[in-house]
């Protein structure tokens, strides 16, 4: 007998076929169709996201419904086994339990796809989740990866520490700017990834994107891509990436409410990924809750306008800081080393990127000035992350980074005095200049 639906659990015919048609094939349960967008406009996220089909609400709503439900019901027994088999699956609308598939995450999923012009996505509990679940499915017992060495100090943790010792998947960092070092310590046939960050945390050295990938797939090797820095400004996997990774708790949220992750990257990866016997995101259950996922899905149509207010004022105030004399790093400003090269990869429009840094030399000095600009002209809040409305500011070296030893971070071009600043957007863009300068003021009077 033919699996149906009764009216009374708000699931219907229509609502079926109309999954299904979001989906490629039974099998390939996250490949959306190909977009009908015209040329000129394929590459840019914004329009990408707009030519997603909307998904309402269960009664009509113009917003999606939650479906918090854990486990799912079926009306015949029979079709608990088809299900199991996979010959029933999210295509067609059939849910099973909300660690495998949940229709809400789902959306956001192909939301991120979208987003980062990939085949598939599927959202995690954190960006850790995500990165964590792709490095164990590529890489075997004995595998190696190829990273950064300037990276976000949990991941370097990751490659460094936990990896080795759980699974002997071993990690060789380099400079990535170095492009004969990274194609050195690729080993043809054993290394498995090349990790690195689009614009890397804290340092803002910008990866080239375009010429790393080819590197690396000349040699048989995966590209995976941390763009958590800069959503719409870069998209890696348009750029020649294989997989794409996010902390969707940053600039895609935007409120620093929530803890959440991505994995974007070709629809056979993603299926792997969630394979009944050997996919990692199935069998170690990073999973989003669904009431995330919503809040999420509402924040990502207008990321793009937050994006360009977080850029247009780190711009500015990169620009004017330099000018009173401060050591400012910013990609944005023409002196950045890889100024040009981000302007040659960027979307056009989202500006250089919404975070900036200033190197005080010291660790007291940094901790005099975010001292100030907290406590003093309000300016910003003394925190880690980034991507918040607010001005976020950390001293890198003794927070984010701590995980490095004094030599990792030397090696990295992490200073005992870097300042990292999440650029927010509140206030006026005067407004907060003024207590930028009142602040640095009052620093400069202390140091003298």
């Amino acid at each position: 007998m033919a699996e149906t639906r009764s009216c009374e659990f708000g699931i219907s015919g229509k609502k079926r076929a109309a999954a299904a048609d979001s989906f490629e094939g039974d099998d390939e349960i996250f490949v959306a169709k190909k977009s009908m967008l015209p040329t000129a406009w394929e590459n840019d996220p914004a329009a990408s996201l707009a030519s997603l089909r909307h998904v309402f609400g269960e009664h009509g709503g113009v917003n999606m419904s939650i479906e918090a439900s854990a486990t799912f019901t079926v009306m015949e027994p029979e079709t608990m086994r088809r299900m199991f088999t996979g010959e029933l699956g999210p295509d067609r609308d059939f849910f099973i339990y909300s660690r495998h598939f949940n229709p809400t995450v789902l959306n956001l999923s192909r939301q991120m796809a979208a987003l980062e012009g990939t085949e598939a996505a599927y959202c995690t509990a954190s960006g850790m989740a995500a990165i964590s679940s792709v490095m164990l499915q590529l890489c075997s017992s004995g595998g190696h990866v190829v990273a950064s060495g300037t990276v976000y100090g949990g991941t370097h943790a990751l490659l460094t520490h936990f990896l080795p010792r759980t699974c002997n998947i071993t990690t060789t960092f380099v400079d990535i700017t170095d492009h004969e070092a990274v194609k050195n310590a690729i080993v043809e046939r054993r290394t498995k990834v090349l990790f690195f960050e689009s614009i890397s945390n804290p340092t803002l050295t910008v990866a080239d994107i375009p010429e790393l990938s080819k590197l690396a797939h000349d040699k048989g090797t995966m590209v995976v891509v941390d763009n958590t820095f800069s959503p719409m400004v870069l998209s890696p996997a348009r750029l020649g990436a294989d997989v794409v990774v996010h902390s969707m708790s940053k600039f895609i949220s935007g409120g620093a409410d929530v803890i959440a992750g991505a994995v974007c990257g070709p629809g056979s990866l993603l299926n792997s990924m969630m394979d009944l016997h050997q996919g990692s995101l199935m069998l170690l259950g990073p999973t989003m809750n669904a009431k995330v996922a919503f809040e999420l899905s509402e924040r990502i149509p207008h990321l793009g306008l937050r994006m360009k207010e977080h850029c247009l004022r780190a711009m500015e105030y990169a620009t004017r800081m330099k000018k009173m004399g401060l050591r400012v790093v910013y990609p944005g400003l023409e002196d950045h080393p890889q100024h040009h090269l981000l302007k040659s990869m960027a979307n056009k429009g989202y500006g250089f990127g919404g975070l900036l840094c200033v190197d005080m030399e010291s660790e007291e000095k940094a901790n005099r000035l975010m001292h100030h600009l907290q406590n003093s002209s309000q300016f910003g809040l003394i925190a880690v992350s980034l991507g918040y409305y607010e001005t976020l500011m950390s001293c890198s070296g003794s927070s984010t980074s701590s995980e490095l030893n004094s030599e990792e971070k030397a090696l990295a071009g992490i200073s005992p005095g870097l300042v990292r600043m999440s650029i927010g957007y509140t206030g006026t863009l005067e407004q907060k200049w003024s207590q930028f300068e009142r602040a640095i003021s009052r620093t400069m009077d202390s140091i003298l």
